[in-house]
């Protein structure tokens, strides 16, 4: 069972100022969850990264894991009123590979530094989202929406299944793999 957070908490945290919107938001860690359930119809789909505890692989894209009961370090993300979504256990934030500020739909999603920007990949505009009120997070200045794969695999647990995560363009992205919400997981 979930609490799922409501568009005018959001909508409080932009009321609040940037100060004090990321002082209150650092300290809301949430899933982000696929709303379908598609094949894990008890728990879902959540983005995650590689690894547990000390063996997280933040140098590999991340994907889409059934969630977990909990938050973890490798699940827990927190949704900043600027639409960075980051990751605090790495202090990384979700990053859609491309060239300097561009992305194509098929790009893999990263973890990057929050705000970074380097010669020829200006993350910072690969790292703002948008949620809109159909479920979507789009990618601001684009057309792309965070997708799940259309097929899974079990993990090293043959009860835990995985699924790719990428970008695709909104109008032809299915909506049972692109419609998202930030949840907070009762344990």
């Amino acid at each position: 069972m979930v609490v799922r957070l409501s568009r005018l908490f959001m909508v409080m945290f932009l009321l609040l100022g940037s100060g004090a919107a990321s002082l209150a938001s650092s300290a809301m860690a949430v899933h982000l969850r696929l709303l379908d359930r598609l094949d894990r119809p008890e728990d879902g789909y959540c983005v995650d990264i590689l690894g547990v505890g000390e063996t997280l692989r933040i140098d590999l894209p991340l994907f889409a894991h059934n969630c977990k009961p909990g938050l973890t370090n490798d699940s827990a993300v927190v949704f900043t009123p600027e639409g960075l979504i980051r990751f605090p256990a790495v202090d990384r934030c979700i990053t859609v590979a491309g060239v300097n500020s561009a992305a194509l739909p098929g790009a893999s999603v990263l973890l990057r530094p929050c705000s970074e920007s380097i010669a020829f990949f200006e993350s910072s505009a690969l790292q703002r989202f948008t949620l809109r009120n159909d479920g979507r997070l789009v990618l601001n200045r684009s057309a792309l929406c965070l997708t799940v794969g259309p097929q899974s695999a079990t993990t090293y647990s043959p009860s835990d299944r995985w699924r790719t995560l990428f970008v695709e363009d909104c109008a032809t992205a299915d909506p049972a793999r692109s419609r998202w919400e930030f949840v907070v997981p009762r344990s």
